[in-house]
């Protein structure tokens, strides 16, 4: 740490204001948020990382990158209210590029140091690029910066909860969810944007012998039934499945992020605003669904079709030998899905901040069957159907489905309502209502 400040306080000197007076050459576009995202979701895809950690890697990664480029000296345009609150400012005429990407490293090899060769790898070659295009006028500068702010972040966060890993035994009887699972301490994580995860934390699902839950039992029994064959069902389920070895649902969503902001050429300060607003979002969702998981502990759709002669309710008829699409039972209690609650806050974060749903994209995931990409004419439509495909694959329950949406749309609504707003002027990006 000595050794960085002392590297700062030297960045900080060769940028000071007789350095500021000289010509300042044009800025080279490296696309950091994007390269170094694309880096956070490799990391996550070598690490067969869970949805939960993998919404906090890139949630560290996106505020590291955000803080780093709102902490230089702003212009009227700039946004405020950093979260990392990272004592004193950027040096003046620090390249915003080379703070991004210097913050991003020093978030990746402290979360993923089995590669650190290749993140400095790419931190050197981003450096010589900005270097080589700028005649090197304030990219030490810059990238000191971006490493104190990374490591900020990361110091911020290392008390945070998610750590050690915790386990909800198995349950047993009607209802239950009858294997160990492990992530809960998610449950309590300590959130990066809302005040209060719990807060969205829904109701109970249906009870057992009610009429709604017959209803939903009828149709995850159907539509999710493997002996029945269905092309289409099983290509939806297959596209949004993400499993471990995947960027995950979050990472997806990121990834569409990424998409749309390139597509649209927002300058380097938004797109590093929106990313980490979607990733704070994501990552306090996982809150909100991991708090509903535990506390909820609701069986899977293979378990209460094989017994539901135990379940009380006239209208339910077993089928011990039911398989669901998706092949197995699923790892974590049915309530709430949490791919529904993940593709709903980052749909919302993604509407709110561009002021319109009426985005079209074109995306393959990670699942896609054959790599095909999906087109879709807004966010909402491809957040509902990654929340169906869950019970095409007989994974989740359709009121499970619809709570994880309401979770998602809960947590993006006060994330946007509340953290990194303008001091002056639009508060997102179009022509919506202020």
């Amino acid at each position: 740490m000595k050794k960085l400040l002392v590297t700062l306080v030297l960045a900080l000197a060769a940028t000071g204001p007789g350095a500021a007076a000289a010509a300042v050459p044009a800025a080279v576009d490296i696309d950091g948020v994007r390269a170094w995202n694309t880096l956070a979701l490799d990391a996550v895809r070598a690490n067969r990382a869970t949805d939960a950690d993998a919404a906090r890697l890139y949630a560290m990664v996106d505020v590291a990158m955000y803080d780093a480029v709102n902490g230089l000296p702003a212009g009227p345009s700039h946004p405020a209210r950093a979260y990392a609150l990272v004592p004193g400012a950027g040096p003046h005429g620090g390249d915003p590029q080379a703070a991004a990407v210097a913050a991003a490293h020093a978030v990746l090899i402290r979360l993923d140091p089995a590669r650190t060769t290749t993140y400095d790898e790419h931190l050197r070659a981003d450096l010589d690029r900005l270097r080589a295009g700028t005649g090197g006028h304030g990219v030490d500068g810059g990238a000191a910066w971006g490493t104190h702010v990374g490591e900020a972040v990361v110091a911020a966060r290392a008390d945070d909860g998610s750590t050690p890993v915790e386990t909800q035994p198995a349950g047993a009887g009607p209802g239950v969810f009858r294997a160990q699972w492990s992530g809960v301490q998610y449950s309590h994580v300590r959130p990066f944007a809302v005040a209060d995860p719990g807060r969205y934390v829904p109701g109970p699902p249906p009870a057992l012998g009610s009429l709604p839950y017959a209803a939903a039992f009828a149709e995850v029994a159907l539509l999710g039934n493997a002996a029945l064959p269905d092309p289409e069902l099983q290509a939806t389920f297959q596209f949004w499945s993400l499993p471990a070895g995947s960027s995950q649902p979050p990472g997806e969503w990121l990834s569409i992020a990424l998409t749309v902001s390139h597509d649209r050429r927002l300058p380097l300060a938004e797109q590093a605003r929106l990313t980490a607003l979607l990733t704070m979002a994501l990552a306090d969702t996982t809150v909100a669904t991991v708090g509903t998981k535990a506390t909820y502990r609701h069986w899977r759709p293979t378990t209460a079709i094989r017994e539901a002669d135990t379940d009380g309710n006239p209208l339910t008829a077993p089928d011990p030998t039911w398989t669901a699409r998706a092949g197995s039972v699923g790892g974590t209690p049915e309530y709430v899905s949490g791919h529904s609650s993940y593709s709903a806050a980052a749909a919302a974060v993604l509407a709110g901040f561009l002021c319109t749903d009426a985005v079209p994209f074109t995306h393959a995931t990670d699942s896609a069957p054959g790599g095909a990409a999906r087109a879709y004419p807004g966010f909402a439509a491809a957040a509902a159907e990654a929340g169906r495909s869950r019970v095409y694959g007989g994974q989740h329950f359709e009121f499970s489905n619809q709570a994880g949406l309401g979770i998602g749309r809960g947590v993006a609504g006060e994330v946007l309502a509340t953290r990194l707003l303008r001091l002056h002027g639009p508060t997102h990006v179009g022509a919506c209502p202020r």
